[in-house]
């Protein structure tokens, strides 16, 4: 099932999402739901927070972003589930960023090159891993969107000002996407 996209405006987005319980009903369709949802929406990473659900798992699947400088993305597909963020190290580095819940915005974001991760993968089994570079990056992203945290924090107060007209587009609905998505406040599609 693909689920539409939460939108900029939309409160859910601003919230710290809740753990996930070891009884959760579903939580297989869950995660297969996500990954759907975010090739749909051609992504490479999908926090639960951005499909209306305010709980703490996000999906990645970085593989597409596999090459020559980073060929430890190939086959990069992962659940994430409660995860905690131990430790973000190395020397920030910015890049473009996109999010599926800010469409047709991009900007520039910096970031720590690495970090160590703890979590529970689909199997309810722990890890604890460091990553690098491109998925330092989008573990970053997404594990942001379950503490309520969007790219645009990252930017100056004046950035943000000349976004306003754009963001307050979003939260109308009035943007271009190949996927659905759903207006802030409502259940209703756009």
């Amino acid at each position: 099932m693909i689920y539409p996209i939460t939108v900029y405006g939309d409160p859910l987005l601003r919230k710290v999402a809740a753990p996930i319980d070891n009884n959760l009903k579903d939580l297989k369709e869950l995660i297969d739901n996500m990954f759907e949802t975010m090739y749909h929406s051609e992504g490479v990473g999908l926090a639960a927070p951005q499909v209306g659900k305010s709980l703490r798992i996000f999906v990645v699947d970085a593989s597409s972003a596999a090459d020559e400088e980073e060929p430890e993305l190939e086959g990069f597909k992962k659940a994430f589930i409660n995860p905690e963020i131990l430790e973000r190290t190395g020397d920030n580095w910015v890049m473009n960023e996109g999010c599926l819940s800010l469409p047709e915005i991009r900007e520039d974001i910096s970031r720590p090159e690495h970090v160590k991760i703890k979590y529970l993968d689909e199997n309810l089994q722990e890890h604890i891993e460091e990553y690098g570079g491109f998925a330092a990056r989008v573990i970053q992203h997404e594990y942001d969107h379950l503490d309520g945290v969007l790219l645009i924090d990252y930017l100056s107060p004046l950035r943000k000002r000349i976004l306003k007209s754009k963001l307050t587009a979003i939260s109308k609905g009035k943007v271009n996407t190949v996927y659905r998505i759903v207006l802030p406040g409502k259940s209703k599609l756009a």
